[in-house]
């Protein structure tokens, strides 16, 4: 089983390619316990129910599932009662680090059902979030602009914070879409992190067994600290 990390992008008639690994291996999961139709907790902080439709939507255009949606305030805390009897888990995009306390209380359980085998998926805030070194938000480093300020979640130093730790690489999100690569950029070159990703919108990084995976139609741009600066490529596309 896999993480499953996505860089955002909604549409009302997304095929949803980043999802169809995401499912099938729930699916797998599901038919080891016995159901035909694996049960996916999807957790939302912040959100509407016009928000929790688009995601039902989402997965059902890619494959059989039955979500369980649970949506909560910013400020407040998941209880362990949302991970109970599911199959695979989602984390759902909005305020990054509202999305970090909200599963404050639940980030060991994550971790052991991650690490028995239940599949991740993480989608912007919650592909944020999943990473050891959790980039939550921020545009400035010092008092030097790295990305722009409506992106910055509410935050105005790049902040970093420990994450749910299912992943070793520091992640940023909308990449291409909303220059949050610069961010990613400067806080490697500070010493913030010790690089990572940076992932496009409609693109998914799998990480499993073997090597990284990335699926969709944008890219996964690698940063590392270099002797001479950070060096910068890419994944995939």
């Amino acid at each position: 089983m896999s993480i499953h990390l996505v860089g955002g992008g909604r549409s009302d008639d997304y095929a949803g390619e980043v999802y169809e690994a995401f499912l099938e291996e729930a699916a797998a999961r599901a038919s080891a316990s016995d159901r035909t139709v694996p049960r996916i907790a999807v957790l939302l902080v912040g959100a509407d129910e016009e928000v929790a439709d688009a995601y039902r939507a989402q997965l059902a255009r890619v494959a059989p599932s039955d979500p369980v949606v649970e949506l909560i305030e910013e400020g407040e805390r998941f209880e362990s009662r949302v991970l109970g009897g599911i199959d695979a888990l989602l984390i759902g995009g909005g305020h990054t680090p509202s999305y970090l306390l909200a599963v404050s209380g639940i980030t060991d359980e994550i971790r052991l059902l991650v690490a028995d085998g239940l599949p991740y998926l993480g989608f912007s805030a919650g592909a944020m979030i999943a990473a050891d070194a959790a980039i939550v938000g921020g545009w400035l480093v010092g008092d030097v602009a790295v990305c722009p300020e409506e992106t910055a979640e509410d935050l105005d130093d790049v902040t970093v914070a420990e994450g749910l730790g299912l992943v070793d690489l520091a992640i940023d999100v909308h990449a291409a879409q909303w220059g949050t690569l610069g961010r990613l950029i400067a806080a490697t070159e500070a010493g913030l992190v010790d690089g990572g990703v940076a992932i496009d919108e409609f693109t998914v990084l799998i990480v499993g067994e073997g090597a990284l995976r990335v699926v969709g139609s944008g890219s996964v741009w690698r940063i590392t600290p270099g002797d001479e600066g950070v060096v910068v490529g890419t994944l995939g596309a």
